[in-house]
């Protein structure tokens, strides 16, 4: 690891240095980049108060880590802790979150199918929400599309081969009926 002082730094004795760098080696095993990290600590005094100033980035953030005390060393201590605080604030920050888009795009449900009758009518289909697992699809189908009663037979010649199901208001007791096509050619009638 680089480290730049800048002021006065000899106003640390060389064991507290190397004290001192040897934390900020600890700290950057936290970052986990390979390459060269740098550290730039800036110390000034003013009367009897040091303060310490340490810098880093880490993860296209700048952070910065201010101390200051009476004693050199303990306004390096806090320095310090302030800069590991916010490491390990944006280290989890930056493994918590999802960055993988096709992560994401599998947790997005898919698209709602919509239905058409040869009337042009569009009936909209829903995805059930707890079946979402299983891809069963729920359609809700108009009923209000101002298309007219028919009867049994009108419902099944304009349901031909195209449809596998048709939702039609009886024409002889105004109620709501559902054909539907069976696999085996025959056919299912629903009364409401």
């Amino acid at each position: 690891m680089n480290i730049n002082y800048t002021g006065r730094y000899e106003a640390l004795p060389p064991k507290q240095r190397e004290k001192l760098e040897a934390k900020l080696q600890k700290l950057s095993k936290v970052l986990e980049r390979k390459g060269d990290k740098e550290a730039h600590i800036i110390l000034t005094q003013t009367r009897f108060l040091h303060k310490v100033e340490i810098t880093m980035n880490a993860w296209d953030h700048a952070l910065v880590g201010v101390g200051s005390n009476g004693d050199v060393m303990k306004a390096a201590h806090d320095a310090l802790d302030k800069l590991e605080k916010q490491l390990l604030k944006i280290r989890n920050k930056w493994r918590d979150t999802k960055r993988h888009k096709d992560k994401e795009a599998a947790s997005v449900p898919p698209p709602i199918p919509v239905a058409r009758s040869k009337s042009g009518k569009s009936a909209v289909g829903r995805a059930a929400i707890g079946d979402a697992r299983k891809n069963k699809k729920v359609f809700r189908v108009n009923h209000s599309d101002g298309s007219k009663p028919m009867t049994l037979e009108e419902a099944m010649l304009e349901m031909e081969a195209s449809q596998d199901y048709m939702v039609y208001r009886d024409a002889q007791t105004d109620r709501l009926k559902v054909l539907m096509r069976r696999p085996d050619g025959h056919f299912d009638l629903i009364e409401s």
